[in-house]
């Protein structure tokens, strides 16, 4: 097994066994993960620099309109699609097996935290892990010390406040607030 077997699986939303040969991938990989977030954080790193660790994390050319503050730590890393104009700031960690994509133009602030996995209810098969994919829209501004948990999609143009907890869909335009997020208005120019 290897890492495509794995993205295959975890992008079609099938359960990866906490016993399985996949299973070991996933681990094997973390470990790379970890030496590329190591090397992000571990003191001052120039702009293009930050984008060459961030390819190296992704797997994926990064754009150099994309602006990374570390630390960032990523728990897989090859399952992250950025598009253009992307801010992330600093303490964002993002757990990206079941696939994190982040459209153009996207502000995300301090201390975001992404999860697109859940671990199975049942205590004989709570290492298995159900993916589930995190879409950001365009243009979206998440605030800090959000957490977004898996298979949320953010419409275009959506506002999730400070410390919110999304648990289901946000519409395009849309400001939600709170613990769960709630939609409390649209955004106007």
């Amino acid at each position: 097994m290897e890492l495509n077997d794995l993205l295959e699986e975890l992008n079609a939303g099938r359960t990866i066994t906490g016993d399985s040969p996949l299973h070991e991938v996933m681990h094997r990989v973390s470990q790379e993960t970890l030496r590329i977030t190591g090397e992000l954080n571990g003191g001052y790193q120039e702009p293009a620099r930050v984008r060459e660790l961030l390819a190296q994390l992704t797997g994926k050319p990064v754009d150099e309109t994309v602006t990374l503050f570390p630390p960032f730590n990523a728990d897989f890393g090859k399952n992250i699609t950025l598009g253009k104009r992307i801010f992330i700031n600093a303490g964002c960690k993002f757990q990206d097996q079941g696939g994190v994509v982040i459209g153009d133009d996207t502000l995300i602030g301090h201390n975001v935290v992404i999860a697109t996995l859940n671990h199975d209810l049942a205590p004989s098969r709570r290492a298995d892990m159900h993916p589930a994919p995190v879409a950001i829209g365009r243009n979206v501004w998440i605030g800090s010390n959000a957490t977004i948990l898996p298979g949320v999609n953010i419409g275009d143009d959506a506002v999730v406040a400070a410390a919110s907890v999304v648990t289901k869909d946000v519409p395009a335009g849309a400001v939600v607030v709170g613990s769960p997020a709630r939609v409390v208005r649209s955004v106007t120019e």
